[in-house]
């Protein structure tokens, strides 16, 4: 994204999704503010949670920041030198999701077009940024009485999201690799080593939740990046389902199902400068 004429481009000034490379802030500004996944950089939400979904194989397979009024998902893809490729994706995705049993629409936001789907109880929205040999996916998932005001946190969200594309060559519309943190990556290695006993002892391999607030506690996380991330739980395959898979930008599951239900209830105030203070202002 370009600075509008600032001197200097800096999480913050809600601009993003930002390129890292053309960023004057240092990575260790964000160290409490942003969820480093290796590939992208995602503001996490006062009072929200994160959370690991394993694949089948016991992989990490999604993160999600699971808030008051549903969960949000942010992935980044390698694209061609040229721009556009999110609007190839959204016809294709649209599609693919009407397959699968979804109602959708196109609507125009901030960046341009984004798919929502409806499926019974819940709202998925899709929101795609193009930037340089990246394209970047936000998307946000709860229940349809909440979509609007989770449709304004998740562009938040976006607008102070930071692509680490890399110098990698990677094929257009392959997923950039996703990178837990030190304190993640250990809890995963523990639920899996969990799953794999029970598996050897033949009972049934579940992954392991952590004794910590569940996704419809309205309480959910006090605290930054780092309790949230010391305090993430993580879930088994399908616990969560979620509209797009781990492939590219505009693959699905055809089983797209609503949220688990967060509670209607107001989310808690806002910290300074989190995306959760920019949603109410704009609310």
């Amino acid at each position: 994204m370009t600075n509008n004429g600032s001197d200097e481009l800096r999480v913050g000034q809600a601009l993003g999704p930002y390129d890292i490379d053309a960023l004057a802030t240092e990575i260790s500004e964000l160290e409490n503010s942003h969820l480093d996944l290796g590939s992208v950089l995602v503001p996490v939400v006062e009072g929200g949670q994160v959370t690991v979904e394993m694949s089948e194989t016991h992989q990490p397979q999604n993160v999600y920041l699971v808030t008051p009024i549903g969960r949000i998902s942010v992935s980044a893809f390698a694209a061609p030198k040229s721009p556009g490729m999110w609007r190839e994706v959204v016809r294709e995705l649209a599609e693919s999701l009407r397959d699968g049993g979804a109602s959708t629409s196109i609507e125009d936001g901030h960046w341009g077009r984004e798919v929502v789907a409806e499926v019974e109880g819940g709202t998925h929205r899709f929101i795609g940024v193009d930037g340089p040999r990246w394209l970047v996916r936000c998307v946000g998932s709860g229940p349809s009485e909440s979509a609007e005001d989770l449709a304004r946190l998740s562009r938040a969200v976006l607008a102070e999201t930071v692509v680490r594309r890399g110098s990698e060559p990677h094929p257009p519309r392959e997923p950039l690799p996703i990178v837990l943190p030190p304190v993640l990556a250990d809890q995963v290695a523990a639920a899996q080593q969990q799953i794999f006993a029970e598996e050897e002892a033949g009972a049934p391999a579940e992954a392991p939740t952590q004794e910590v607030p569940a996704a419809d506690d309205p309480e959910g996380v006090a605290g930054g990046a780092l309790d949230q991330v010391a305090h993430a739980t993580v879930y088994g395959e399908n616990s969560y389902t979620e509209a797009p898979a781990e492939g590219g930008p505009g693959e699905h599951d055809p089983s797209v199902t609503a949220d688990p239900d967060p509670e209607d209830d107001a989310p808690l105030p806002p910290s300074s400068g989190s995306a959760m203070q920019r949603f109410f202002r704009r609310r």
